[in-house]
């Protein structure tokens, strides 16, 4: 923090007398009855150092201010990018809708979008689900379809986190084990699916045939999140680094993590595999892993520096892994998140825009204290070369006088 780079050490310049001035007592003069040579050089001596030392002292408390200043500024940026990331769940309305965002889907009940795909394995369980005994055996050990697990704020987010992960990730069925996923099918003594065990044969019992592959998902197989999760989050959320540019700033229109911007059942939040773990940790982190969302596809590409497992924009712009970007129009996924209960969302919303407005204040604060004090900071860093030039200039002279 000093100007040449380096900082200043108060102990070379201020150093015991005794070693700095070698003056001979028998060269020591009385002036008209006043102090003798020595005595004045020692005076002077004296006197330097205590001023060097007062504005050393000066000097670290600027440096200590100015350090505090810039960590608790910091701290609001990260503050107000939590609370920007907070409004955009509450009210999204301000974006603009993604050209690729389905409106036949807006209100459609999310058992309606998923039997459209009549033939999936997906619509068998859910149409077995909702007409028969949740008690079903071959369906006990499962949790549900991928697009059910999940709720998002954000009609836009939804199709393009849709998108992302495409119609075959968002119909997976999602098991508690592999038991579980076992269960769901059966082969014959040649390999072959025996359409008339598991999934399968209730899919024949209910006229309706499952077609091509499916996924299904064991949870207890998935290697979980193991960092952090952020504090007194009711919704457990997970405490991930939040991306920097290269000149240490965030990223504009850096809205948060797509496996934040999840809603899950409060049910499916602990305790869904053996292990205690639940679905964010688990399901939702082996999809999205640290996906960051943007809000325009032009924010996106600007942050690409420090995008490494990929992006998302609120306009419908992709970037995968590995630097492969997704063009084009959308893969038409008639699969969305449903979008939670909105019905407080506009006093929380107020709330939160009386928050940011606050933080923003403070921020406006500190960054004037900091410019303050680093003037002061400045002008010691300045009174101080000059006093121990003085200094300097006072031993070079004194060490001539003793050498006369």
């Amino acid at each position: 923090m000093y100007p040449t780079g380096q900082q200043i050490s108060f102990h070379a310049a201020v150093q015991d007398p005794s070693t700095m001035m070698m003056v001979d007592p028998k060269e020591t003069t009385q002036n008209g009855g006043g102090i003798s040579q020595a005595e004045f050089a020692l005076f002077t001596s004296n006197r330097i150092q205590s001023d060097l030392e007062a504005m050393g002292i000066k000097l670290k408390t600027h440096e200590d201010s100015l350090k505090f200043l810039k960590a608790q500024k910091t701290k609001l940026d990260e503050s107000i990018l939590d609370l920007q990331v907070h409004m955009n769940k509450l009210n999204p309305s301000g974006t603009p809708r993604s050209e690729n965002c389905d409106g036949n889907l807006q209100g459609e009940d999310i058992n309606e979008q998923i039997l459209r795909h009549a033939n999936s394995a997906a619509a068998v369980l859910t149409h077995v689900q909702s007409r028969h005994s949740p008690q079903v055996t071959l369906t006990k050990g499962v949790v549900g379809v991928v697009a059910k697990l999940g709720k998002v704020h954000d009609e836009n987010l939804s199709q393009v986190l849709s998108d992302y992960l495409g119609t075959r990730s968002m119909l997976a069925l999602v098991c508690k084990d592999y038991d579980s996923v076992k269960g769901l099918e059966s082969y014959d003594s040649q390999g072959n699916v025996d359409r008339n065990a598991g999934l399968h044969g209730l899919g024949s019992s209910i006229g309706r045939t499952i077609e091509g592959h499916f996924d299904a998902i064991s949870l207890e197989n998935l290697r979980p999140y193991v960092g952090q999760f952020i504090a007194g989050d009711p919704q457990r959320r997970l405490n991930l680094l939040k991306p920097k540019l290269p000149n240490g700033e965030y990223p504009p229109g850096f809205l948060g993590f797509a496996v934040n911007m999840i809603q899950i059942d409060p049910a499916y939040l602990l305790c869904v595999t053996a292990y205690g773990h639940g679905l964010r940790e688990t399901l939702f982190y082996s999809l999205f892993s640290r996906l960051q969302v943007y809000k325009t596809r032009a924010d996106m590409i600007s942050a690409l520096p420090c995008i490494s497992e990929g992006a998302v924009s609120l306009d419908g712009g992709i970037v995968r892994t590995g630097g492969i970007l997704t063009l084009g129009s959308s893969d038409e996924v008639k699969v969305r998140f449903a979008k939670p209960n909105a019905s407080r969302a506009m006093d929380n919303h107020s709330e939160a825009e009386r928050q940011m407005k606050e933080l923003k204040q403070k921020k406006e604060k500190t960054l004037e204290d900091i410019k303050r004090t680093q003037v002061l900071r400045d002008h010691a860093v300045y009174n101080f070369g000059k006093k121990k030039d003085e200094f300097v200039r006072f031993l070079a002279q004194s060490s001539s006088t003793s050498m006369r």
